[in-house]
């Protein structure tokens, strides 16, 4: 018999009702209801293969005539179709065009279709961010508990920037273009420490790391262009250039590097405007990139013209020394890009790049065509917490702290089985469960927990045994023994 309580509705992820045998309803229009929620609110996406009659009768204590009846439901709402042999997917209502569901990452030298797929739950990560949170942590997520951003200088600076004159100043008119300068100064002197030489008419800011990366896109690219993008990588990455007409080249992302053979055949066949690189802790590895494989990568750039975008988003988190492009290169054919949602304030939405001084008019006036400009109040208390030296404390202890998490999480996730395909660094475990997170990922929402499959990080829909877990979020003993469990129940 179906359980209700093993879900509680304040950390389940999904408003879907528990099934009850004295309900209005009958138990197959109460399944049908869960799922057709979930599809509606994108955490079943287009694509996403609904468990099979047998493994779902199984996890709900229902006969399996209850399982047919509840997805023909759905087939008759048009929210999911079935497939001769393979079982029941959810329907892809906005099909991209030239692009096939399923369709296999290509191989090096292979044809690279016009548009790839977008991972087809991008979104599912993104909208488990604006969910009320709950009691329990959710593996999934890509930032840290909130508990850990706790400050009291934070607020300091609001209110210094608030006080007076200062409020008319920074809110009544808009901001400069560029971003807030007494910002751009301080984060100048922060990339001089990195050794990155850039002056602050070199910097502008953004509505975080996010939008950062869309001004360059949207600057650099037109429809159509090839874009090469390391996998496995950010799942909203690639939905964003798939949503902007942009042909994406996968190139695997290895301990070192890129596969820089890989890249060179796609260079040769595709000649590609763009690279996007995440050198520092790669999500979802942890890889941090080589001396010799960023030499090498930039050599590619200028040989073939093509331009570098590194994001340094969890750059807060990495040693100084840790290799970066931008500054092997001095922003040639480089752009730097970063921001502080992730070790700060998630919610001020600021973030930055740092561009070849022929480059920046142009990133600017897409950047004022988007957003005008940015917030100024946000970005001039962003500033003071720089000065002060209050972020660089705040970061050391964020990082001493994800140091001994990381090392519980990781004795956990061995215990339950799971083997860590890159060496632990950072903030992100790249694991293999030995079990389709997918599937597994909608048995864990049965229980309140969000996680991240492997599928997520491709650009081409594929079956994973793999799963990004974040190590700030996974040290609860409970969670594991959960996941072990739904794990054998495969």
């Amino acid at each position: 018999m179906f359980n209700a309580t093993d879900t509680s509705p304040a950390d389940a992820l999904t408003s879907a009702p528990a099934l009850s045998r004295t309900a209005a309803q009958t138990l197959a229009e109460q399944l049908a209801d869960r799922f057709a929620a979930r599809i509606r609110d994108r955490l079943l996406a287009p694509g996403a293969r609904l468990p099979s009659v047998r493994q779902c009768a199984a996890q709900q204590g229902l006969s399996p005539s209850t399982v047919v009846a509840a997805y023909d439901l759905l087939l008759a709402q048009g929210l999911v179709q079935a497939q001769r042999y393979r079982g029941f997917f959810v329907r892809e209502r906005t099909p991209l065009r030239g692009a096939g569901a399923g369709r296999a990452v290509p191989a090096p030298g292979a044809e690279v279709p016009d548009r790839m797929a977008a991972p087809v739950n991008a979104a599912a990560l993104i909208r488990g961010m604006f969910h009320p949170a709950g009691s329990r942590p959710q593996p999934g997520m890509g930032a840290f508990p909130p508990d850990w951003m706790v400050s009291t200088f934070m607020q300091a600076a609001v209110r210094r920037v608030t006080t007076g004159p200062a409020l008319a100043d920074n809110s009544l008119r808009y901001g400069e273009p560029l971003g807030d300068g007494q910002l751009r100064r301080v984060l100048a002197d922060r990339l001089q420490v990195l050794g990155l030489p850039a002056g602050p008419q070199q910097i502008i800011t953004t509505v975080g790391a996010t939008h950062a990366l869309d001004i360059v896109s949207r600057t650099l690219l037109k429809a159509g262009d090839s874009v090469m993008v390391e996998e496995p990588g950010w799942a909203v990455e690639f939905a964003r250039l798939a949503a902007m007409g942009m042909r994406i080249l996968p190139v695997p992302r290895g301990p070192a590097g890129p596969d820089l053979a890989v890249m060179a055949r796609y260079c040769e066949e595709h000649a590609p405007k763009l690279f996007v690189s995440v050198s520092v802790l790669h999500n979802p590895t942890g890889y941090s990139l080589s001396p010799a494989s960023a030499h090498r990568v930039l050599q590619l750039a200028q040989q073939h013209g093509f331009y570098v975008v590194e994001d340094d988003t969890y750059g807060h988190i990495a040693p100084e020394h840790a290799t970066r492009m931008s500054v092997l290169d001095g922003l040639q054919r480089t752009i730097y890009v970063s921001g502080f949602a992730k070790i700060l304030a998630p919610n001020w939405r600021v973030g930055y790049l740092v561009a070849p001084p022929d480059w920046v008019e142009r990133l600017l006036d897409t950047k004022l065509l988007t957003t005008l400009t940015t917030p100024s109040l946000l970005e001039r208390a962003l500033a003071h917490c720089i000065e002060q030296g209050q972020l660089r404390r705040h970061a050391e202890r964020i990082r001493s702290r994800l140091d001994e998490a990381r090392g519980r999480s990781v004795k956990l996730a061995q215990a339950a089985g799971c083997r860590f395909v890159s060496e632990p660094a950072g903030l992100f475990g790249w694991v293999d469960t030995g079990v389709d997170t997918e599937a597994l990922a909608q048995r864990m929402l049965d229980q309140g927990y969000l996680i991240a499959p492997g599928s997520l990080f491709h650009a081409a829909r594929a079956p994973s045994t793999l799963m990004r877990i974040n190590f700030a979020t996974t040290q609860d003993a409970a969670f594991w023994t959960v996941f072990k469990r739904l794990a054998a129940a495969r």
